[in-house]
This record gives C-alpha cells, structure tokens and sequence, in this order.
C-alpha cells in the first residue's frame, strides 16, 4: 500500500510527548527495533568521466536504504531541471549528508536544485515486476522544497515564494510515496530562505541523505527515528514538566492572594520558558516566520517577568529610579520584538529582504541590550551593598550567572558568518549525556535560577503572610479600641429618645460620635459630638483616637460647642500630615434648647428640611479660628438626625451616587439611625456611615 504523504509536521511528535511514560517503559524495544531495520539491500554507485553518477538499488527487500553519494547540483531555478530527459552531466557535485553551505555555498539564499540519476538492477528480484512501489523519508531540508520523479511532483513541504512558508529546524522526518519506480531521475527544488542576524550561512539543502525502501520499512525507519528523539528529548520534556508546574502553582497562589505579586512574575516567568521549550523541541505546525515570532515574545515576557521577580526579591522596589528604569526597559524590549516580528514577517517574504535583514539586525540589538538588565540590578545590588537575605543573594548570583549566559548566548551568534566565532557553539554544546540526553550548561542555570527563585518567592510570600498577620492583628485591636470609643446610646437622656449607627468602610474607620454629659454650666445637658477625618483606615482611625481624648478633656471644663471647636482645632492642627476634620457639636437641654456649632460637617436634618447654619473651615486647617453658635429649641416630636457624608456619598455599582434628592427623601420620613444606614449600604457602601437621630417626646 503506498504511504501517504506526511502533512501533521509536528503532530506525531506531539503524540510521542503525550505517550513519553509509555514509550520509555518500552525501552527495550529499541534494541528490537535497531535489529529489525538493517536493511537487506546493497547500493552501487556507477560513474565513469563522461557519465552522470547513478545510484543502482540491489536486492530491495524490506530495508530503507540512505541516497547517498554523488548528487548533481545547480543554483538557480528551472523547472526544465526537474524533465528525466534533462541534461545535467555539466552540473557541480554535492553530497547529501551535509547543507551546500558547508560545501563552497557559504551564505547562499534562493533556489537550488539536485538531481539523482536511479535504477533499479536488474539482476534484482524486484526486476522480476515491471514497477514497484517504495517511499521515501526525508530528514530536513532547508527551507522548502519539493521532489520530483521523472518530472512528475511526488510530494512537497512548505510553500515557495512569493508566499513564503517554512518550518523550524527541529521539524520531524516527512515520508511520500514513491510509486511505479524503475529507473529515472529524483529532482529536488530547493529554496533557502533569507538569512538572519544569527545565522552562519552553513545550512543550506540536505542535512542528511534521504532514505528509500518500501513502505513498510520507510514506516520503521521513521518509528525508530521518532523513538530515538523522543528518548534523546528526556530532559527536555522533564524541564518543559517542572517549569509547567512552577507556573500553575504560581498562578493558583496568585489566584488566592492577588496582592502578592511575585507569584504572578514566578508564574509568568515559568509559563513563558516552557512555552518557548515547547515551540521548538515538540516543532507544532506552526510557519518558521510566526513561532520565531511568539518565541522571541515569550522570550521578552520572560525577561521582564524576571526583572520585576529580582525587584521583589532583591528589595528594590523602595528604589523609584530602578522601578522606572524597568518599566522602560520592558516597553522597550516588548516594543522592539513584536517590531522585529513584524518587519521579518512582512518583509521577508516580499522583494524589501535587504530592510528586513537590517531591521532584524538592529532591533535584535535593543533586545540584546535589553536583556542585560538583570546583570545591572545584580550589579547595583552588591556594589551598593543593599542589605539582603542569604535567599536574595543566592538568587542575585544565580541570576547574574544565567544572565550573562543569555547575553553571551545571543551575541555570539550575531553575524558568526562574518566573524566565525565559535563561543556561542561552545556554551550550546553538551557538558555530558545521559541516556542520549546532551544536556549544556544553558538549560542547567535556567533550571538553577527557577529553583533560586522558587526559593525565594516562598521565602518572600511568608514574610508577606507574616506582615499581614501583624497587621490584621493590629487592625483587629484597633478596632476594638475605636469601638470602646463609641458610646452606648440605649443610655437614657432626659426628654430624648436618641438612636446611633456605625458603619466604617474597613475594618476602621474615621467617623466618630460622643455624647458626653454638659453639667458644668447647667444640670441635665447633654453634649452631643459627631465628626469626619479625612481619609480611611488605620492612620484616620488613630486621628480619631486622639480627638475623641481632646473632646473628653475639653467637656470637663466647658459646655460651650464653639470653645469645644476651637480647644480641638488647636490641638489637631499640624499633627493630621495635611488631613483635616469636620465636626458638628450639639449642647441640648432639658427644656428642648440647642446651642449648635459647626466646622464644615453637613448641617443637621430637621424633620422635613436642612437646617442653615454658618458655614465654617474644617479643623486642623487654620490654628487660630473662631467658630459661631447657633441657638434653636426642639419641639416635642421633632426628629433631628445628624449623618456623616457617607451617607450622602453612597454609590452603586453603575458609580452613581446616593445623592441628595435621595437621602432628602429617606430623613423626611423620620426614620431611626440603622434604618438610614441601611439604605445607604444597600445601594452602595463607599465610605464610612454614622447616622445619629435625636427625637424629642
């Protein structure tokens, strides 16, 4: 049966990584296997001064055979060149088992053709039949091309320009059919696509002699090569599992706590690394243009993640300069690579290579340059001699290590086909292997740095859980301090049925109100004390601490609201950091007389209207300030309700506020103080709400 034409690319691949458990239970069978495909066939190479090399196929059985030797090659391209009856005996000779690069076409870029001249022997049994049906298996061919049988196209990969379309170097092993075969001329169209900044013009062509044989030994010998990637890529899936791991860790511990943000870094870090592991060692099929593309992506978001993980872990996000420093550098460095990406995907396969080429040159640069930065945060580190932890400084060295292999590991290749340097070949090559894993120093301080900063983040993530402790517990004491400051209104006051709530925002508020009582001046009165500071939180909760204390000590030695106002401005003034209070102090008396002051808190609401008042600055603006008192009597049944502008300022989801048209309405219908609150929680808590009604009988 004919083998067809392989077309997933990276799909089986992909299968062999799904099944790598099983498939290295059955290691044994690679022994078997390697046994089984020796093939049962001898080659002959017949060539004399005047005649083309031709490659004779003896005692075909159920071996693959490689197609070796002498092909004929040509620059150019003809498709005259791919006719049986074409002349080529005038052609160069190259061989199959390395790029034309590597043999007197350094640097060369376009089309190319080779032909091989084939027959079958006839002293073979296979002569016995007028055809037979074989395949053909082919290794890697840079870039595109497409095989030809005595003219007739067999089978091809990739697409030729002007619509350019290849795929990565790591691309598995493509089989075709090769029917009715007898003798003739296998053709092959090559074309090599434009170089890039890192290439060494060496590739080129074949990398490897394709293999020939029937269908069911191609089929074998394409099993054992994917076997054999497939153990040689233990390491590489091992890593790909561990970086996947760290990354949905990461991410799950970000989910439960969004406030510790290395743990994001960490995940996007790990997720970013294996994803570019996994374009190129399980080579999808994806065009070499666009996974070039996404992995020069990934490899910016990994750098950048890394760079915020080392502000973290190094300490420096107190240093302003260094944080602005590398919110620049990542906008650069995301900028230059989705412009890298674009100029070779748009260029590269269109007329305007030369631009591509320098645009790829220079943006590679900035990337390049941006991808030092983590040496200069290591290097400010220990040259300014921050104070770290042991973890902070392992990562620091770690860190400098990797980043200077990445750096090294970039520069080196740039323009190596001009300057022949071979230290990037030298940090890419293998310090030892184990079980046909070639495993280098690059990968090895990857995964050295993961760890550093798995360490580190965990490190970092329970101090943060310690500090939030700390402070939980101290926003807890707080609280229940600030809730000892509130004074107990089922407490009977002479003529008054008084009601209060207390709503902060938080877990403390800046809110408060007293109610103190006035007997200096005259027996039965009561002071009656509501106010606002500025801010939320802990800091205006502590505000209030001390203003309740100043109140209190200024109530026992006068009843006057006005002298109240001012002993307190006096005392807050230059001790809020630029905050500021508003406060409204009631003095009522048994016989329904109020004498009221007010510093620039909303005025009363009476029954079914605003009282007027005269308008006043708040406290702790201006030290030396007189306030004005406003005297009126309570009516039996008038309902008074005092409120904090939360009330007034409560929002709904949409941002809409509770506004006054709203709470108008709700104080015209007398309600209690928790009635009020209520409301305005329900239709959306922004700020802190204290409502306190005092109704006459």
């Amino acid at each position: 049966m004919p083998l067809r034409h392989s077309s997933s690319l990276g799909l089986p691949r992909l299968l062999f990584g799904a099944l790598l458990p099983l498939a290295l239970a059955a290691g044994i069978l690679d022994a078997q296997q390697s046994k089984a495909q020796q093939p049962s066939l001898a080659i002959a190479h017949l060539a004399s001064p005047q005649v083309t090399p031709r490659l004779v196929l003896r005692n075909l059985g159920d071996g693959a055979v490689p197609l070796d030797g002498p092909w004929q090659f040509h620059l150019g391209d003809d498709p005259a060149w791919a006719s049986l009856d074409f002349d080529d005996s005038q052609w160069e000779q190259l061989t199959a088992d390395k790029p034309w690069g590597e043999q007197n076409h350094l640097a060369y870029t376009g089309f190319a053709w080779y032909r091989r001249h084939v027959e079958i022997d006839p002293a073979s049994p296979a002569s016995r039949q007028s055809t037979q049906d074989l395949a053909l298996m082919v290794r890697h061919i840079d870039d595109v091309y497409e095989i030809y049988w005595n003219g007739q196209p067999i089978g091809r990969n990739g697409e030729f320009p002007p619509h350019a379309v290849w795929y990565a170097l790591s691309q598995p092993p493509q089989t075709f059919a090769w029917s009715s075969v007898t003798s003739g001329v296998l053709a092959v169209r090559v074309w090599n696509a434009p170089l890039t900044s890192e290439d060494s013009g060496l590739r080129g062509g074949f990398a490897a002699p394709p293999l020939a044989g029937t269908p069911k030994a191609i089929t074998a010998a394409k099993i054992e090569l994917d076997y054999q990637w497939l153990r040689s890529h233990q390491f590489v899936f091992g890593e790909d599992l561990l970086y996947a791991l760290v990354a949905l860790l990461g991410l799950l511990a970000w989910l439960r706590d969004r406030r510790q943000w290395p743990l994001l870094w960490m995940a996007v870090f790990a997720l970013a690394s294996t994803t570019r592991l996994l374009i190129f060692a399980l080579a999808p099929p994806l065009p070499m243009l666009w996974a070039g593309t996404a992995a020069s992506l990934l490899s910016s978001s990994r750098d950048i993640s890394l760079w915020f993980l080392l502000l973290t872990v190094l300490h420096l996000r107190q240093r302003r300069g260094l944080v602005q420093l590398t919110q620049i550098f990542a906008v650069i460095s995301l900028i230059a690579t989705v412009f890298d990406g674009l100029a070779v995907v748009i260029w590269w396969t269109s007329s305007r290579v030369a631009e591509a080429q320098i645009a790829d040159a220079v943006l590679t640069g900035i990337y390049i340059l941006t991808a030092a930065w983590p040496l200069v945060l290591v290097v400010f580190v220990f040259s300014r001699r921050v104070r770290q932890s042991p973890a902070s400084r392992i990562v620091a060295s770690v860190a400098f290590l990797s980043g200077m292999l990445q750096v090294i590991s970039n520069v080196a290749p740039q323009g190596n086909r001009f300057t022949h340097w071979t230290l990037g070949d030298k940090i890419a090559a293998p310090l030892f292997t184990i079980n046909g894993n070639e495993i280098s120093v690059v990968p090895l301080a990857g995964l050295l740095l993961l760890a550093a900063i798995v360490f580190a983040v965990y490190l970092d993530s329970q101090e943060a859980r310690r500090r939030q402790m700390v402070l939980e517990q101290e926003l807890r004491s707080a609280r229940e301090l600030q809730q000892v400051l509130i004074p107990d209104t089922h407490q009977a006051l002479p003529g008054l049925d008084v009601t209060s709530a207390y709503m902060p925002a938080s877990e403390v508020g800046g809110d408060f109100f007293q109610i103190v009582p006035a007997e200096r001046d005259r027996a039965g009165s009561t002071l009656v004390i509501l106010g606002d500071v500025s801010g939320k939180g802990l800091k205006a909760a502590m505000s209030v601490a001390l203003i309740v204390g100043a109140i209190r000590t200024l109530a026992e030695n006068t009843s006057s609201p006005a002298e109240i106002l001012a002993g307190v401005n006096r005392r807050v003034c230059g001790r809020l950091q630029g905050g500021f209070v508003t406060c409204l102090v009631l003095r009522l008396d048994p016989d329904g007389t109020c004498i009221a002051a007010n510093a620039g808190h909303p005025p009363p609401f009476l029954n079914s209207h605003e009282m007027d008042m005269p308008g006043a600055l708040p406290l702790g603006l201006i030290s030396a300030i007189a306030y004005d008192e406003l005297r009126f009597r309570l009516q039996p049944q008038d309902h008074m309700t005092l409120y904090t502008d939360g009330l007034l300022e409560a929002r709904d989801p949409s941002g809409e506020l509770y506004g006054f048209e709203r709470m108008f309405r709700l104080l015209s219908s007398k309600p209690t103080a928790g009635e009020a609150a209520k409301a305005a929680v329900d239709f959306g808590q922004d700020d802190d709400i204290t409502v306190l009604t005092l109704t006459r009988l």
